[in-house]
């Protein structure tokens, strides 16, 4: 009986102690290679992409030059975002990393979204950026982040960043995930395929439907 009850005890004690490593394993898994440079082509992919054999690898695949030219902010948000995630950067692929590079005009903003496999480490490199997000008890934490500051927003929060400063502002926005994901709300709500029904949104709003149509016609396009 004292040996079974031994035996129960030490159960329980390997439970409790993976229970509580459990939030520590959420993010992406750790690899169990070197590296697993992500085939694109591949024909199938489970949650991620297959590793390219290794006898093909080669230097290109671990570099990316998508950050070195300024993209375009003439749009109406006046923002530009370049996305280094898996699907464009193959080297990334089972690393939990990815970066994107924003860029805002005078005014621009990031509108509110949220990355639902991933936290974001922001690192404004030029100007200034308001940064804020919201919490699921409608808390709002925001600060106006300078150049060199910091700023972290918590995976799956919705968040937004809006220009501040007199000129052009720029920067880095860091994940631990090679593909955090994007959710934009607007972008939801009022440009999906097929359309939201138009009794979901009238009611969500309390709004009419000829309101809701002019909502709807800003987002034709996106």
């Amino acid at each position: 009986m004292a040996t079974s009850r031994s035996a129960m005890l030490q159960v329980l004690l390997v439970v409790a102690a993976a229970l509580a490593a459990a939030p520590c394993v959420l993010s992406d898994p750790s690899p169990l290679q070197d590296f697993c440079v992500a085939d694109l082509k591949a024909a199938m992919a489970v949650d991620g992409f297959p590793c390219k054999p290794a006898s093909t690898v080669v230097d290109d695949d671990f570099f990316s030059a998508l950050m070195v030219a300024a993209p375009s902010t003439k749009n109406p948000f006046g923002v530009n975002s370049t996305r280094a995630t898996v699907s464009v950067f193959p080297g990334l692929n089972t690393l939990g990393v990815s970066i994107t590079r924003t860029d805002l005009a005078p005014g621009g903003i990031n509108p509110p979204h949220s990355h639902p496999r991933g936290s974001e480490l922001v690192l404004v490199v030029k100007g200034e950026v308001m940064v804020g997000f919201t919490t699921s008890t409608n808390l709002l934490y925001s600060k106006v982040v300078k150049e060199n500051e910091l700023f972290i927003v918590p995976r799956g929060l919705q968040h937004y960043q809006l220009n501040v400063g007199t000129g052009d502002a720029v920067f880095m926005a860091m994940f631990d995930a090679q593909s955090p994901g994007l959710v934009v709300p607007t972008l939801g709500l009022f440009a999906t395929k097929p359309a939201m029904p138009m009794e979901v949104l009238t009611k969500t709003f309390l709004l009419g439907a000829d309101e809701i149509d002019v909502m709807k016609s800003k987002f034709v396009g996106f």
